[in-house]
Parts: structure tokens; C-alpha cells; sequence
């Protein structure tokens, strides 16, 4: 197995938690509604801001949720969540994916929300979520494809800034293009029964301009990528500004429109 030792290259700055608490089992984990019934229990592999849990948690009471994140940081976004929502049927662990602390076959689904795309091994992370889900039961995951991001206008600065963020992503010993590896990596972890699928995220709207220009604006100046990026010499901070400023134009522009493509994997064991 690889170092598992990998670096989320987002980190936890208001700006990120801007773009990730907007999240829900409708615009983000469709793909596994239908297995939401209620009674069964779930694990929420990397639950960060803890929308989506929160969701899973509505959805399957009286069924249990247990959200893992890597550290306690990150597990109080998820806590803070869950508690402001009075939801009781939530525990938490700290944990590695790579070597999930829970016993064979402890869970009726196993869920991972752009979580494989910032780990070190993401064919072991699926053995693992394998080894602990039910037989019968579902392993999902959903991870965004940088590459497979189109936008319009077509800003050069746009250009550069998906450059910087693919080689600090694999810098930081993930895969930001994981959304097409999803289906093999799958396959590798010896799943045989794979239904592979794709969503995306259309940006459009004045609104949804705003909130994710807006937010990338911010998050290239007071980010953790923004610390990186000036510490490895890939960009100074007059860079950084002009992408922020070139993200501000698309957000601006009214004819402005995006789209973001996610793989999406279900698997049954």
C-alpha cells in the first residue's frame, strides 16, 4: 500500500466552507437515493461540513450514521452540523480510510463524497469501505473531474488557475481528475457488481455565478491552496490576484456559464 500520509489541498478556510455547505443528498448523492431507506445504517466516509450527513442521517432514522473524517478539525464541522440540526442518531470517529477501525461488515452503506480524489490509495480506501459494508450492501462515491471542467467566457487566467490547482492537488498526493477513475478503481478493489455514472453541476445563473466565482475569488487569495502555491514558487501573490480578479469577471459576466462533471460509482457487495 502507498504512503496514505496525502495532504487535503483545500484545507478548512472560510472560503472553502463557503462551496461545501451547500451540499445535499439531492445535488450531491442522487445517485444513491433510492438506497436511503429508512432503518439502515451508514457510514459517511470524510463528512466535513456535515450537510450531506445530516441528509443521510433525515433520511434513514431510526436508522445510525457514523461520520469519519481524518481529524478532529474536521469531525467539529461535522458535529457542529448535526447538533444545530438536533439530530440524534449521528456518532463520530476520527479515522483513516485507509485502514477503517470498524469490524467486517458493520454497515448497510458505505458512502465517500470527493473524498478519493485527495487520498494517497484510493483502490485500498475501496477495499476497506468494501470490507466494512454489509453483503448485499452498497459502497458509493462521487469525486468532481478537474479536467473535465467547461466554462465560458474563456478567461486564459481560468486556464492558469486550473493548471496550478492539478499540480497542487498531486503535489499534495491526490488525483484531482479522479471522477474517471472511479469504474477502475472499483474494479481493482474487486468489486464486480458497478453501476458507473456521471452528474454535473451547471452553473448558469446569476446566483450560482455569484456563489461559486465569488467563492473561488476568495479561496485563491485566503486558502490553504493559496499558502501552497506561493510556498512553492508556482505563483505569486500579484498572480493569485489576477486569478481572483479573472474569477470575479466570469462571475460578473451575464452570459457567464460552467459546468462540472462528477463520477459517481455504486457498488454492491
Amino acid at each position: 500500500m502507498n504512503d496514505t500520509r496525502a495532504i487535503y489541498t483545500h484545507g478548512y478556510q472560510p472560503a472553502v466552507l463557503r462551496s461545501h455547505g451547500n451540499r445535499t443528498v439531492e445535488n450531491s448523492a442522487q445517485y444513491i437515493a433510492p438506497e436511503l431507506k429508512a432503518g439502515l445504517s451508514l457510514l459517511d466516509v470524510g463528512s466535513g461540513v456535515g450537510t450531506i450527513t445530516a441528509d443521510f442521517a433525515r433520511r434513514l432514522a431510526p436508522g445510525h450514521v457514523t461520520a469519519l473524517e481524518a481529524n478532529a478539525e474536521a469531525l467539529a464541522l461535522t458535529r457542529a452540523e448535526v447538533q444545530r440540526q438536533s439530530l440524534g442518531n449521528v456518532t463520530f470517529a476520527v479515522g483513516d480510510v485507509h485502514a477503517l477501525a470498524f469490524a467486517d461488515a458493520s454497515f448497510d452503506i458505505v458512502h465517500a463524497h470527493q473524498v478519493l480524489q485527495h487520498v494517497a490509495d484510493p483502490v485500498q480506501a475501496l477495499r476497506e469501505m468494501k470490507r466494512v459494508c454489509k453483503p448485499g450492501g452498497v459502497v458509493a462515491a462521487r469525486d468532481a473531474d478537474y479536467a473535465g471542467f467547461v466554462w465560458f467566457p474563456e478567461l486564459p487566467e481560468l486556464d492558469i488557475w486550473m493548471h496550478w490547482y492539478q499540480q497542487a492537488a498531486r503535489a499534495n498526493g491526490g488525483e484531482p481528475n479522479a471522477g474517471r477513475h472511479l469504474l477502475s478503481w472499483a474494479q481493482h478493489a474487486g468489486f464486480t457488481h458497478i453501476a458507473s455514472t456521471a452528474s454535473t453541476w451547471c452553473l448558469a445563473t446569476p446566483e450560482a455565478r455569484a456563489w461559486w466565482g465569488g467563492m473561488w475569488a476568495d479561496r485563491i487569495l485566503h486558502s490553504a491552496i493559496a499558502g501552497q502555491l506561493r510556498d512553492q514558487g508556482i505563483a505569486t501573490q500579484a498572480d493569485l490576484e489576477r486569478i481572483s480578479r479573472a474569477w470575479q469577471m466570469w462571475a460578473a459576466a451575464p452570459d457567464g456559464w460552467m459546468s462540472i462533471v462528477h463520477g459517481e460509482i455504486r457498488c454492491r457487495v
